[in-house]
């Protein structure tokens, strides 16, 4: 869509209202998915939820790739929306953590956003490849592109294992144990899931009934109105660590690259695409980077160490963008403009690999200092309530949540009962 907006504009002749809309409405869509993708997950299972997404991402890429108007496109806009990025996004984290062994949950739960980026950059490269297209045929292409990927994310995933979590949900021990047969603690995983699906851990049945089986009826009430102190901590840290994710700007990136590039005089739309692939290049490459580092480190230095080099990045940023402002009534010369500002973006991007965001603010400047603070305030909730969960199965995870600023004890207290 970064790529696409433009060609669609001219195309349908659409203001740039409706643009606005239609590139950040896809929040509203997914978070209609995501709501969705939970109970369909503990019906269905993970990886026919899965395929679901897939299906339905195929069918949204095609309304949008034959979309004939405006409206016709927000339809394809919202199917996708609901489809790839609502129920993918949200499932198939927990897919990946459920089929996990402790010791690689941390590498392997990264794929997902390390592949979802990926496809962001191959996105990108399609943009610029399309480009060259007449304009009512480029865009069609950008969009409905979209849906070969989708047939190979359901087929490949109906060759994986169900999710072994959501076998005991069902009872049907005797096929979560053949799943945890391939991990290396398969025995105590099994006994840890069993306790926590209420089954005794001494029981040998390939299937069993589960008694009280939930489909996630009781779930709101858990997260609003019985709110135990460990839940309280999961939710806290949770929304806490997407609130400040997602306020940093990635979606600005993602989505209006190319004109951001404007910005600083890049005005050509096919070196604006090539731009946008460089940021898509670089933001891959450091989520990969993270990807080997997080079960060698921890969770922890990672986080706040990004979140520490985000906000230094930002107020440096501000400073750079503030001073480029004034001298604009300076009289200096637009190629220094464009390469203070550019000289900035790479800074940041060594920093952080997805902040750069407001672009289009009357005091950009203003608008970095801004998320600077908002940056900092990140990093104290992170310090002080993210406990670290390296090297730990889901169980022994929630047993750190609950004593909120004291979780260090409570992590020392579990390692010398664990010893």
């Amino acid at each position: 869509m970064s790529g696409a907006q433009k060609y669609i504009q001219k195309y349908l002749h659409c203001g740039d209202t409706q643009i606005e809309i239609l590139v950040g409405i896809l929040n509203l869509y997914s978070l209609v998915g995501s709501a969705a993708a939970g109970r369909t997950s503990d019906w269905i299972g993970r990886r026919y939820t899965i395929v679901l997404a897939g299906a339905i991402f195929f069918l949204g890429a095609i309304l949008m790739g034959f979309a004939t108007n405006y409206a016709f496109l927000m339809v394809g806009r919202f199917v996708a929306g609901i489809g790839g990025v609502g129920y993918a996004l949200m499932i198939a984290p927990v897919y990946t953590t459920e089929i996990s062994p402790a010791s690689a949950r941390g590498f392997l739960s990264s794929f997902p956003d390390f592949f979802i980026n990926v496809g962001i950059l191959l996105g990108y490269v399609s943009n610029y490849a399309f480009s060259k297209l007449p304009t009512h045929l480029g865009w069609r292409f950008m969009l409905g592109l979209g849906a070969i990927p989708s047939i190979f994310l359901a087929l490949g995933v109906l060759g994986m294992p169900e999710s072994p979590r959501w076998l005991v949900m069902q009872g049907r021990l005797g096929d979560a144990k053949k799943v945890l047969d391939n991990l290396e603690e398969s025995k105590l995983r099994l006994t840890d899931i069993k306790e926590a699906a209420g089954i005794p851990k001494y029981c040998d049945d390939e299937i069993v009934k589960v008694e009280n089986q939930s489909h996630g009826e009781g779930i709101w009430k858990e997260l609003f109105i019985h709110l135990t102190p460990t839940v309280r901590h999961i939710l806290m840290v949770t929304v806490g660590l997407h609130i400040f994710q997602q306020g940093s700007g990635i979606d600005t990136v993602v989505l209006y690259s190319p004109r951001i590039f404007e910005k600083p005089g890049i005005v050509k739309d096919t070196p604006q695409l090539l731009a946008t692939i460089g940021v898509g290049f670089v933001k891959t490459m450091f989520i990969l980077m993270a990807t080997f580092l997080i079960d060698r480190i921890g969770r922890r230095p990672l986080l706040l160490t990004s979140i520490a080099g985000m906000s230094v990045s930002l107020m440096l940023l501000g400073f750079a963008l503030t001073i480029i402002d004034h001298s604009d009534h300076m009289g200096y010369s637009s190629l220094h403009r464009r390469g203070s500002i550019l000289r900035g973006v790479l800074f940041e991007w060594y920093g952080s690999d997805h902040i750069l965001t407001w672009v289009y603010s009357d005091y950009i400047g203003g608008a970095f200092f801004f998320y600077a603070c908002v940056a900092v305030v990140g990093f104290v909730l992170f310090y002080t309530l993210f406990p670290e969960t390296q090297g730990k199965n889901l169980e022994e995870v929630e047993q750190l949540f609950g004593t909120f600023f004291k979780w260090k004890s409570r992590q020392a207290e579990l390692n010398r009962k664990k010893r």
